[in-house]
């Protein structure tokens, strides 16, 4: 279960910004309409950005509030200042933004491979800088988001962030040590998720069943498998076990992935994406 967010601890401030998105793109967008829906910030309290000045109107009338491509105007008195740009921007949206950072501010950044110690190196000394990464589950609520704290965070800012992404899924706290293999397991896993989702029902299609009838018993199946993984906390293969039974036609259809490595394929898989998640920032 996700817990509630009401009780966000921010400080409220009638005449300042609390919020600013650097780099208001597919994450950017989801995350500040979570917020908003919890009713975290208020619009008269957040402030956005994009590279493109094209995209400023279209953003600012779909969600609300100002959007521009003015970083360092964006974060200027911001009490909570979320990055989002790609990896390869961070470099530049710091040495725009540092000087005119609060000493107090948090920064939450959810750009992939970027670690924390670029961060600290690049803005002003004591800036409290979590890291994190969600997955886009988040759309629909149901994102992993994993978080790891920098040293001049404290506990009341780690639990504000943690609430922050409570409001699109889970949230677990780890060593930062974790978070390139994180990247390639949960934030890159739903695009392999996609292609076994696919698979079966391309198999159901197969096997006679109506295209969208197979995607949704394929899904739903899927959506139903994780949830009791999740609540039961059993090992999957204890799951599996309890499906397969002796002689039946679930042992068959085992066979097949076996010989076919779909195990080891995915392990594989995994590996591959994380190791990339090492690099990205200077690619």
């Amino acid at each position: 279960m996700v817990s509630s967010t009401a009780s966000v601890q921010v400080p409220k401030k009638s005449s300042a910004t609390r919020l600013a998105v650097l780099g208001c793109g597919k994450m950017g967008t989801i995350l500040l309409q979570a917020f908003a829906e919890h009713g975290l910030f208020s619009k008269e309290e957040t402030v956005a950005t994009v590279q493109h000045t094209a995209r400023c109107e279209e953003l600012s009338s779909q969600l609300g509030i100002p959007v521009g491509s003015d970083n360092r105007s964006a974060v200027a008195g911001a009490e909570l200042i979320l990055i989002c740009v790609k990896p390869q921007a961070v470099a530049q949206v710091l040495e725009e933004v540092s000087d005119a950072i609060a000493p107090d501010a948090l920064v939450i950044s959810i750009a992939a491979s970027v670690p924390i110690s670029f961060l600290q190196q690049r803005l002003p000394a004591g800036v409290a800088v979590v890291r994190a990464m969600p997955n886009t589950p988040a759309q629909v609520g149901c994102a992993m988001t994993a978080m790891a704290a920098g040293a001049a965070v404290r506990p009341e800012q780690m639990e504000t962030a943690r609430k922050l992404f409570e409001t699109v899924g889970r949230v677990v706290t780890v060593d930062e040590k974790h978070m390139d293999a994180i990247t390639g397991l949960s934030a890159s896993g739903p695009a392999f998720v996609f292609i076994i989702l696919e698979s079966l029902a391309e198999a159901g299609v197969k096997i006679g069943l109506p295209r969208d009838l197979s995607t949704t018993l394929a899904a739903q199946t899927m959506l139903g498998s994780a949830k009791l993984a999740l609540e039961s906390g059993l090992h999957p293969a204890l799951l599996k076990d309890a499906v397969t039974t002796p002689a039946g036609c679930t042992i068959d259809g085992i066979m097949e992935l076996e010989e076919g490595k779909l195990r080891v394929t995915l392990i594989k898989a995994v590996v591959k994406a994380a190791e990339r998640a090492k690099g990205l920032q200077f690619s």
